[in-house]
């Protein structure tokens, strides 16, 4: 029996490694998508003129990094390293990773023994009864110091594939972090950008109420030589006060961007502020990457190609449920009824074994399981295709709207100046007595309107170059993405940005 117990071990032993090179499942191989050689849409002549600016390059890293500080503002730069730091939706993405990044880890562990110790100590009693027919029953004490060794041999891929599927998660993972910290910067550089235009606009209206305080002033003061009409009077404060009302309505927004700023920077609205500061700068110079070099600079195209490698890997999974699961184990230790003699060669206790586990009826399950895990993988295909076509969309609507506001912004300089001169034309011709004062206000609502048209498209354009960073990937690139030794290399958890300090309860009285 010994003989035969030592032949089955060693056959189902010899099986198992002859089988353990084996892994089912298909192939990974990286989804093709349509790239053009070149982006349909070109970037604003000024571009090419800034001295910054030049065609992509493979592998440009002009963007790499802070990107932010292409802007030249300090004020930007000191509230986008808080972000980096301080906000919650970055700290939470982080969270996330390092649970995927433990969950290789976990995965990884079932390429190894699992081994179990099992020391027990008991005093048992048998039966007078039944106690070799002397009628007298018998105490003894059992020491049992022993250990158990299981193993489950990875001959179908079927561990190998679920690391796989793992890292390839825990590549996503890191992607999506990458993706939330480019979005929330980018979230922060548009909220700026955009109250700094509104104190561009307060400035204008403020400038233009100074003005319509004095119009206003030489009315009553023609009003009380008898050479204007009262109408002339209340329609200048009309338009004082109106003015007056539109300065006064911007508060309302920029108190909310103030707030906004605030929350992606991680502080309550109550502790922050920012001082008044009106926006001047023109958009830098941007360089644009190639099409096909954008497949490796956006961090979401990198997530969702790792989603389509692991539910490629996935199939393997499920396939590899059809195939027998082999399994060795092993029990040892000593056992003694006195604890004088547990250490001597006779109290070895001992055993060995092998097991071949094999589904023979599922009524469907495994074939419905691999169907399911096809169709998880074509739809992440599509999703990866999907989310290269968006990307290509983003960088081309920027080009289009940064190339048309510029276009845009220097015919309305020439209405600005227009409307300008008019006015001046206007007030001349109502102070010589030609016309009345509703060609004044006709000409102060003309340029009033055209200067804060012009205030507008300067905060347009300087959103649209946010934009077209942000789908530019911000200088991102796939290489950074952690490699399967880094992911499975255990790493100290850092804490938790803004994390209160923990209060000690009191005790009641």
């Amino acid at each position: 029996m010994r003989a035969s117990l030592r032949t089955g071990i060693a056959s189902v032993s010899v099986f198992a490694m002859m089988t353990t090179g084996c892994m089912v499942g298909p192939k990974y191989s990286k989804p093709t998508t349509p790239a053009p050689p070149a982006f349909k849409e070109q970037p604003p002549p000024e571009f090419k003129e800034a001295n910054n600016w030049k065609v992509g390059e493979p592998r440009d890293d002009k963007l790499r990094g802070k990107w932010w500080e292409v802007y030249n503002d300090p004020q930007l730069n000191t509230f986008e390293e808080q972000v980096q730091i301080s906000n919650l939706n970055i700290a939470q993405a982080e969270a996330q990773f390092r649970e995927a990044r433990s969950a290789v880890r976990i995965a990884r562990a079932d390429l190894y023994p699992t081994v179990t110790a099992q020391p027990s100590i008991s005093r048992t009693r048998t039966s007078s009864n039944v106690s070799h027919g002397r009628g007298v029953g018998t105490n003894g004490d059992f020491l049992v110091p022993g250990g158990d060794v299981s193993y489950e041999l990875d001959a179908w891929g079927r561990i190998r594939n679920n690391i796989t599927a793992n890292i390839n998660t825990a590549q996503a993972s890191a992607a999506d972090l990458q993706t939330v910290r480019l979005s929330m910067n980018a979230e922060l550089a548009t909220d700026y950008f955009q109250l700094r235009g509104i104190d561009a606009e307060k400035e204008l209206l403020d400038s233009t109420i100074v003005a319509y305080v004095k119009a206003l002033d030489l009315t009553n003061a023609r009003h009380n030589q008898g050479i204007a009409s009262g109408v002339d009077v209340e329609q200048a404060r009309t338009q004082l006060e109106t003015t007056r009302a539109q300065s006064a309505d911007l508060g309302v927004q920029r108190t909310q961007l103030e707030h906004a700023i605030a929350v992606l920077t991680g502080k309550p609205p109550a502790e922050f502020s920012i001082a008044p500061f009106p926006l001047k700068n023109q958009p830098p110079g941007t360089p644009i990457a190639l099409p096909s070099e954008l497949l490796e600079r956006r961090p979401d195209i990198a997530s969702a190609e790792r989603h389509v490698a692991a539910a490629n890997a996935q199939i393997g999974i499920a396939q590899a449920a059809y195939y027998p699961t082999i399994s060795l184990s092993a029990t040892g230790g000593l056992e003694s009824a006195a604890i004088t003699t547990l250490l001597q060669w006779p109290s070895r206790v001992w055993s060995l074994g092998a097991s071949l586990v094999e589904t023979v009826f599922d009524a469907g399950r495994r074939r419905a399981t691999t169907d399911q895990a096809i169709a998880t993988y074509d739809a992440t295909v599509a999703a990866y295709r999907l989310s290269v076509l968006t990307a290509f969309q983003d960088v081309e609507d920027n080009l289009s709207a940064l190339r048309v506001l510029s276009e845009e912004s220097k015919i309305q300089d020439a209405a600005v100046k227009s409307a300008e001169r008019s006015l001046e034309l206007a007030t001349n011709r109502y102070k010589g007595g030609i016309t009345t004062y509703l060609e004044v206000i006709t000409a102060q609502s003309v340029a009033l309107s055209n200067e804060v048209t012009a205030v507008n498209l300067l905060t347009r354009r300087m959103l649209s170059s946010v934009a077209l960073i942000k789908a530019l990937g911000g200088g991102w690139d796939a290489s950074s993405l952690p490699s399967a030794t880094d992911l499975l290399a255990k790493q100290p958890s850092p804490p938790v940005p803004n994390q209160p300090a923990k209060s000690t309860p009191k005790p009641n009285p």
